[in-house]
């Protein structure tokens, strides 16, 4: 009797699996020549018995209804494939993910077209210091670090014992409740938390050969961290690369032809090849200048 009871205990654990779930209210200055735009995002940090995921909550359902709409359209057989842009796509893309007990970091970002998984391979060099104060309801205790580029300074609490954090930080005896860096370009705090049933990990769309959606299917290329910058500076200097890539691959007068349309700054619409692409290099081009402060310089310059 005694043994059935206790399987029963085993099931109900595993069935009933659950996360904690701790929100981050993010605050950032993209712009270095702009300081006085601040953007927030809520993320996500997810912690089970096996590591953690770090997320953009927005983002999150963002992508979970663009995928549910591209898997309809593809059961549904149709010619034509549309994805609308999302109200609030996020404007946090990366995600980062760490595997317990060796702490193995992944960060995942995309370029362009193609995914990337970077694995890190350095791990932060804390100095902890015997300042405390509160953050929020948690006692914490000062630390600080330089890295990816920055130097920062972490509060962390021995209350929660999850020696964890978010982005890739870790490493630290208790919870990162809040790490902003010297500039104050990026600071990341604890809002609050609470416990969330597993879901089923979704497995990879599968898209057709002549389908290809920025941040949907397919696998992420693993590579260093000198790899993603050279794919990176690639980029930079030829940003519609792969979409030209992509259309000279797919071109021809057949079914599975690719046909780009953008929408000028006065809202005309313009569909031939090559004036598309130049409005397309140039709207990254606006961008990535107005986007010049990451939260990891090293990983981009």
């Amino acid at each position: 009797m005694k043994s059935k009871i206790l399987i029963f205990l085993v099931l109900g654990v595993a069935v009933n699996a659950q996360i904690n779930r701790f929100f981050y209210e993010y605050t950032f200055i993209p712009d270095s020549h702009n300081k006085e735009e601040v953007k927030k995002e809520m993320m996500l940090l997810d912690i089970d018995k096996n590591g953690s995921s770090y997320y953009s909550h927005d983002k999150f359902v963002a992508d979970s209804t663009g995928r549910a709409e591209l898997e309809k359209q593809l059961k549904s057989g149709g010619g034509n494939i549309s994805i609308n842009r999302r109200e609030k796509p996020g404007q946090v893309s990366y995600k980062v993910t760490k595997q317990y007990p060796e702490m193995t970091t992944f960060l995942y970002r995309s370029i362009s077209m193609d995914k990337y998984k970077i694995k890190e391979d350095k791990r932060q060099e804390w100095k902890i210091l015997p300042d405390q104060q509160k953050i929020g309801e948690y006692n914490a205790q000062k630390a600080t670090t330089s890295f990816g580029g920055r130097d920062w300074t972490a509060w962390f609490t021995t209350d929660i014992p999850f020696q964890d954090g978010p982005y890739v930080f870790s490493g630290l005896p208790g919870l990162i409740v809040m790490i902003e860096d010297s500039t104050g370009s990026h600071r990341m705090t604890v809002v609050g938390n609470k416990a969330v049933k597993a879901l089923d990990s979704e497995q990879d769309l599968q898209l057709p050969e002549n389908v290809k959606v920025l941040g949907i299917g397919g696998k992420e290329i693993e590579v260093t961290k000198d790899q993603f910058k050279k794919a990176w500076k690639a980029y930079v200097n030829d940003p519609t690369k792969n979409m030209r890539e992509m259309m000279m691959k797919n071109g021809g007068d057949t079914p599975s032809k690719v046909v780009f349309k953008v929408k000028t700054a006065d809202g005309k619409e313009i569909s031939d090849p090559n004036q598309v692409f130049r409005e397309m290099e140039k709207r990254t081009k606006d961008q990535l200048q107005k986007d010049n402060n990451p939260i990891e310089p090293d990983l981009v310059n």
